[in-house]
């Protein structure tokens, strides 16, 4: 039985909740979940404040009522305090989050040089350095999660054809490269990876300085320090490169369908968020031209 199957078997054994407050705290648990999933590459247990404050904004941007965004509060406090009563946690992340405080925010993006800058960083005069590159020109090139990034094995890519094939566990899809990224790829796989692999049976594409498949805990550490030494504020992690992909993309006169596709999105509003996110963008040019407008 998994956290939220636990969390409900406790309002309704030992709570006595009814029916309605049970199905409604666990259908906004569970819609959580999949944000976190879709959007954040975590799950509940890794969730921190500032990510429960981040779906209120989504819940907001994809027009949910303010009476919604309070309900789901009330149901994510009740399922962390149940999760730390049950000692499966040591704080409640949602305390202090208040509703009154929900503004409507976007995803950070990064600008088109601030993502050149950003893809400079890594220097190719060493395996590792090699490796990076291709980790990053691949992460912006596709827009996948890191998650799906990680779990990539070396029959994924087809170079030749200049795509790789990407499955979330659901369905599989097929993501084009880059030139840029093609070459990236090209030089880690021949001249890199083979210095780099523990086992010759190895069939992960990316592997660690031990040789075995990259975790995602080692591939956030990547970007934080190539963020640093590239002097960017903006906090940079991985699904803000899928942000920017998705919103570079779109401004660049892709369908949105295609995204939807290329994102793995399961229905079409996840990715009109990107087109709010334009708009919201050309609002502060103008403004910032014309600030008695």
């Amino acid at each position: 039985m998994d956290d939220i199957a636990r969390f409900g078997a406790y309002l309704s054994d030992e709570k006595h909740s009814s029916r309605n407050t049970v199905s409604s705290y666990l259908r906004d648990t569970t819609q959580f979940a999949e944000y976190l999933h879709n959007y954040c590459d975590i799950d509940l247990r890794e969730a921190d404040s500032a990510a429960v404050q981040d779906y209120m904004d989504w819940m907001l941007s994809h027009g949910k009522s303010a009476a919604s965004v309070t309900r789901f509060l009330a149901s994510v406090k009740s399922f962390y305090s149940y999760m730390v009563a049950a000692g499966e946690l040591k704080k409640n992340p949602a305390q202090g989050v208040a509703a009154a405080k929900v503004e409507r925010k976007y995803p950070e993006i990064l600008t088109a040089k601030e993502v050149e800058l950003f893809l400079e960083q890594p220097e190719c005069v060493d395996a590792k350095g090699f490796r990076d590159h291709a980790m990053l020109e691949l992460l912006y090139a596709t827009g996948i999660r890191v998650s799906e990034l990680i779990a990539l094995d070396i029959g994924d890519l087809n170079l030749p054809a200049g795509f790789i094939r990407c499955s979330n566990g659901k369905k599989e899809r097929i993501i084009p490269l880059y030139h840029g990224a093609v070459k990236a790829l090209q030089d880690y796989i021949k001249g890199v990876r083979p210095q780099l692999i523990a086992d010759t049976e190895e069939t992960a594409l990316f592997v660690n300085m031990n040789g075995e498949r990259m975790s995602r805990q080692g591939f956030w550490k990547i970007i934080k320090h190539y963020q640093e030494k590239a002097g960017i504020q903006k906090d940079i992690t991985p699904h803000t490169l899928r942000h920017s992909f998705a919103v570079h993309l779109l401004e660049n006169g892709a369908d949105l369908r295609a995204i939807q596709e290329m994102l793995g999105h399961a229905d079409i509003s996840s990715t009109q968020i990107y087109t709010h996110v334009i708009k919201n963008q050309l609002k502060d040019v103008y403004q910032k031209a014309h600030p008695r407008a």
